[in-house]
């Protein structure tokens, strides 16, 4: 099965960025179109003027300068490996749905994500967004775990 389209939700941890290594791996072995994502997640609370009005907010500004800087730094490391890529800024309150989104938009034939590796009380009350991802998702769904 090749891959031509390859989703890779990141958030800036180490666990995304080894996501960020094996799908820079697919890539080269199947030719592959690379697109980045990182979630600005909008709070309703802190974000209803954002959302409702078009006003600015500095918490969410200064998140979306940060997400910015990252999928600036994960572009260079996908170049350094000779690899073009697109990334993607995505807003909303539920990442794991966005990230289903957003593969359905680019036509993803494979997501790459980062896991945790929580387990016991830590998952069920942090979740996880890679097993949110896995079942929110029609298409396969490969999961690092650093």
């Amino acid at each position: 099965m090749a891959f031509q389209n390859i989703l890779v939700p990141v958030d800036g941890s180490e666990t995304s960025y080894a996501a960020v290594t094996q799908a820079a791996e697919f890539a080269k072995a199947f030719n592959s179109k690379i697109t980045v994502v990182q979630v600005l997640v909008l709070d309703p609370y802190i974000a209803a003027e954002y959302i409702s009005a078009s006003q600015t907010n500095d918490l969410i500004e200064r998140a979306r300068t940060s997400i910015l800087e990252t999928l600036n730094d994960v572009k260079a490391k996908f170049n350094a490996s000779g690899i073009d890529v697109e990334t993607k800024l995505l807003e909303g309150q539920v990442v794991h749905a966005e990230i289903a989104k957003a593969a359905q938009d680019v036509q993803a034939d494979l997501i790459v994500i980062g896991s945790h590796g929580r387990t016991g009380i830590k998952k069920f009350f942090l979740g996880s967004v890679a097993q949110s991802v896995l079942g929110a998702s029609d298409i396969p769904v490969l999961i690092i775990r650093k």
